[in-house]
């Protein structure tokens, strides 16, 4: 393609925030060149939604499988973009890319070190929602899930693994502990309508009424929670389960217990109470401890950028420039090196690679709109791409020693995913692995 009075940009990440930046990048006649550390385009739309939201995934599909359609928009897949990955981000600067856009999400994990996290039976939100949603290779690891699941977060996943834990797993026993109280939950009612059912609706009144004094000390309304939660009752479908669900405030992780054989043995937590600290509730450790009897703890916490991606990182994010050069509606969406005090030249960050967890699928399409505006202001300054781009990169991914997907191979991806839909009559069908993927691409040959 005549790259002789064109842009070229490279995005990293091809999630719902990268591809709305792409086909904004490209209606503007930029070219732009997506590369994904994921063989599927979609990011957390594909992997990061309930498995039997059907509907909604279908419908993002065909939004990203327009935008992958469109002349001006490469697609590479099968490519990690980092310091220990195919290539790094000076790479891609030395194949000629006038700007780099990382839409890589949040892919680092965020803990709260605590002694045991490193026992058997700890995970991590993504280890769950990713081996659920046959992410490779979360999809092929065996979880060591038990019969008494603590969830630490009470956010929207949170409720999704719950669901997952009752609906597949069907555990005994179900507990999300949240350090602040009924008013600082983050999920939907449309989330607890799901799980609802198998709520413990006493317990969770026995736990307003523990709770009531904190909150109306702070000039908080505990009838408004338990409302709230009540409300999303009589929407509830019972999930075939017998799993008992219940949530526990103001309480505080602070060790997981070994049962001495390296495993889960129980989830020590401390007391908490709230306080208002310029106008944000806070909690803070009340010294009383309490141990739960759970043999499987899950971290639903939220997530960190990538280290390894070669951006300097402070908070769990990627610096940004504090005086933007380029800003959309008061944001920053430049990179910057708080060490050096410089922008990092040419270099821009949005959705949860800008700002981890924050918002679903529509708050990271409007962070790729902005992010790519940024990044169109930025290239009005510069002179057209150099016409030999895009071949460099294809001559270098070329060389790489694993297969490279294409739009192309996209396509017989899906056709084969389709074929299997109707062959097993489901509504939905993923490849679990990287191997069967590639091999109903015809990029490796299959192992007898």
């Amino acid at each position: 393609m005549d790259q002789s009075d064109r842009h070229i940009v490279a995005i990293v990440g091809a999630g719902p925030a990268g591809l709305f930046a792409a086909r904004e990048l490209a209606s503007q006649g930029v070219q732009v060149v997506l590369f994904n550390r994921d063989i599927k385009p979609g990011g957390l739309a594909e992997y990061g939604i309930y498995p039997d939201k059907i509907k909604m995934k279908t419908g993002l599909r065909a939004q990203f499988r327009q935008i992958l359609e469109l002349p001006d928009v490469e697609y590479f897949g099968n490519v990690l973009i980092g310091q220990q990955g195919d290539l790094t981000l000076d790479d891609l600067r030395r194949l000629g890319f006038q700007a780099i856009l990382v839409a890589a999400g949040a892919q680092g994990t965020k803990w709260l070190g605590l002694p045991g996290e490193h026992l058997r039976g700890v995970y991590h939100a993504k280890d769950v929602v990713y081996h659920y949603n046959k992410l490779p290779p979360f999809s092929q690891q065996h979880l060591e899930i038990g019969k008494r699941v603590a969830i630490i977060g009470v956010g929207n996943v949170m409720m999704d693994i719950a669901r997952y834990l009752i609906s597949v797993r069907k555990v005994d026993e179900v507990v999300a502990f949240a350090r602040r109280g009924p008013a600082e939950i983050k999920f939907d009612r449309k989330e607890l309508e799901a799980v609802v059912a198998n709520l413990d609706l006493a317990a969770f009144d026995r736990e307003i009424e523990r709770v009531a004094k904190e909150m109306r000390a702070i000039g908080q309304h505990p009838e408004v929670a338990r409302e709230f939660i009540h409300s999303a009752a009589a929407r509830g479908v019972w999930m075939q389960s017998h799993t008992l669900f219940w949530i526990r405030f103001l309480s505080s992780p602070s060790r997981i217990l070994d049962d001495g054989s390296g495993r889960v043995g129980g989830l020590e937590i401390e007391d908490t109470h709230l306080v208002l600290e310029g106008g944000e509730v806070k909690a803070r450790g009340l010294g009383q401890f309490h141990v739960f009897d759970v043999d499987t703890v899950i971290f639903a916490i939220g997530d960190r950028v990538d280290e390894n991606l070669g951006l300097p990182v402070h908070n769990f994010a990627f610096d940004k420039n504090p005086n933007p050069r380029f800003p959309i509606e008061g944001e920053s969406y430049e990179a910057y090196d708080s060490e050096k005090d410089e922008p990092i030249e040419g270099v821009f960050v949005e959705g949860w690679s800008r700002k981890a967890s924050s918002g679903l699928v529509g708050v990271a399409r409007k962070d790729g709109v902005n992010g790519a505006r940024a990044v169109l202001q930025y290239l009005a300054g510069l002179p057209p791409a150099a016409p030999d781009v895009l071949p460099k990169v294809q001559e270098t991914l070329s060389r790489l020693p694993h297969p490279v997907v294409t739009r192309d191979a996209l396509k017989l991806l899906e056709a084969a995913e389709q074929a299997k839909m109707q062959e097993l009559g489901v509504e939905d069908f993923k490849f679990a692995s990287n191997q069967e993927m590639l091999e109903v691409m015809g990029l490796l040959k299959a192992v007898s």
